[in-house]
């Protein structure tokens, strides 16, 4: 059994829930019902049939703001939400704005770019990208962050909620310790990993201290988290926008590129391009009157 959520936030018509209904049902799927989880907002189509087929038939529906999640339908509440940390629950790329602060963004952003199409790989380019801001002042961390992070727009709601119905919840993030604490603690994540900047003399040395958190270091802490917790991958919910975020979209129950660069979103089940992150509460079957508001 699966089950296909429709959001289209103050846009969700029942024309367009019909409409993926007959696109199922001419595809060879048996569907039910849909059921309104807040009307005008998101809505549930729960089927049988083929999970591949599905997810290809109802991408070819066109109404701009629609963002569809096809899954399985019994272990859709997530127990454990790994998420990336810039672009994803926060605006920006840290590591961009830092460099704007020593007049080099271009230079660093272009590299960032590539890096999360997948065209570089992550730790050579971030190794390269922390060599640029050698001799930074430390002070010009809480500058940028307290000037620039804003968190993405449903992103407290999403942690808060899905802890409050007893899900585990972890940041595990390709940029700074300097950044990923604060909004860890401001979006009440239980835990948050990343990367540390070397600092001597009050001054960035351009160095990032090992062990590096890259690709591989985020999908052994999802493995690791789900152990610990007693979790099967099913019960997971893994959201981020880069390459390096692939490896644990694709080992996730749920995988979902968030406003994905294109390998990203090609690589994980679901994508949303149209909403803000409480789009993953109705994935998982939330009504509104149920969300924890941050």
């Amino acid at each position: 059994m699966f089950v296909a959520t429709l959001i289209a936030a103050g846009k969700l018509t029942d024309e367009v829930v019909r409409e993926a209904i007959d696109r199922l049902d001419a595809t060879g799927h048996e569907v039910g019902a849909p059921h309104w989880l807040d009307v005008g907002d998101a809505a549930d189509i729960v089927f049988q049939g083929s999970l591949v087929s599905a997810r290809a038939e109802l991408a070819l529906m066109d109404h701009g703001a629609l963002d569809t999640i096809v899954q399985p339908m019994g272990d859709r509440t997530k127990k454990l939400i790994i998420a990336d940390m810039d672009s994803t629950m926060i605006t920006v790329e840290c590591i961009d704005e830092l460099a704007d602060y020593a007049g080099i963004k271009d230079e660093v952003a272009a590299i960032t770019e590539r890096a999360m199409r997948g065209e570089l790989d992550f730790r050579a380019a971030l190794i390269e990208r922390v060599g640029l801001l050698a001799g930074m002042p430390e002070a010009t961390l809480t500058e940028c962050r307290t000037e620039r992070v804003k968190l993405t727009r449903g992103a407290r709601t999403l942690v808060q909620t899905m802890k409050a119905h007893g899900a585990y919840s972890v940041l595990v993030s390709g940029g700074f310790t300097a950044f990923a604490d604060a909004v860890g603690e401001a979006i009440g994540f239980d835990k948050v990993l990343a990367n540390v900047l070397e600092i001597a003399g009050g001054k960035l040395t351009g160095a990032v201290i090992e062990p590096i958190v890259d690709s591989a270091a985020k999908l052994e802490t999802l493995k690791a988290e789900a152990a610990k917790h007693g979790l099967p991958l099913a019960d997971t919910l893994a959201v981020g926008d880069g390459a390096n975020d692939i490896p644990m979209l694709t080992a996730a129950g749920l995988g979902v590129g968030y406003y994905p660069h294109p390998a990203a979103g090609e690589a994980a089940a679901a994508v949303i391009r149209h909403h803000d992150l409480t789009a993953l509460l109705w994935a998982q079957g939330y009504p509104r009157r149920s969300w924890v508001l941050g």
